[in-house]
């Protein structure tokens, strides 16, 4: 997959696998490499970045690479009926959710008073908040845990999901938005496994592998996070 995707980047593409005779070979059956959990966005098409062709990937796409119950069962399915040995989850640059996550974290702030931004220049000089009168709580801390229990009360899975990852990232003193995607990408590797009974069977008996990565849309590089 990272050599597809050297061809891709480099502008030599081989487009492979996409004539009529794999399409036929693969009419009775499928037998995919690996899977990808990506995000929809329509400039970050998996097997073009890869330069796969037909019956190569098992692509499930959402906004921000969000998992629900269908997402981790599509999954599932891949690693128990497919028997594919490599899960990639793949975030990008210049990530939509992301933006929109950080948006919205900036709007509940906003309505339960919270002043965000003094609270990283907290963190981030480990001095207490410039303006504690602008929140109910008295240190940072303290407004992380609220700002917490907003995201998870929240009726928007984006928030919940790519919200909290940002949140996380926040807390950890961590402000640019490519340090936000690949957080999220972690944590999503991460609810992954732990939601799932089949994915950490798979893991445990070194059937699969699960890799972090990140698109950059700027080069058109696959940037490897983690194996």
């Amino acid at each position: 997959m990272l050599q597809g995707n050297a061809r891709f980047a480099s502008g030599q593409a081989e487009h492979p696998w996409q004539d009529k005779e794999t399409r036929e070979s693969l009419i009775d059956a499928q037998h995919p490499d690996a899977a990808v959990l990506s995000c929809s966005d329509s400039r970050v098409p998996p097997e073009i970045i890869f330069d796969q062709g037909l019956g190569n990937m098992f692509t499930v796409r959402t906004a921000g690479q969000t998992l629900d119950d269908a997402v981790i069962a599509s999954l599932e399915y891949a690693v128990t009926h497919l028997g594919v040995s490599v899960l990639v989850v793949l975030g990008h640059e210049h990530c939509g959710a992301v933006a929109s996550a950080v948006a919205e974290l900036d709007a509940l702030a906003s309505e339960a008073g919270i002043d965000l931004g003094a609270t990283f220049a907290a963190e981030v000089t480990d001095s207490e908040m410039i303006d504690p009168a602008a929140s109910d709580t008295d240190n940072a801390d303290d407004v992380f845990d609220k700002m917490e229990e907003l995201v998870a009360a929240s009726e928007s899975i984006l928030v919940r999901s790519v919200g909290a990852s940002v949140l996380a990232a926040q807390e950890a003193a961590l402000s640019n938005t490519d340090d936000f995607e690949r957080v999220h990408v972690a944590r999503t590797i991460e609810a992954l496994v732990d939601r799932s009974t089949v994915i950490q069977e798979a893991l445990a008996a070194q059937r699969l592998t699960i890799v972090g990565a990140r698109y950059q849309l700027t080069n058109g590089k696959v940037e490897v996070l983690s194996f």
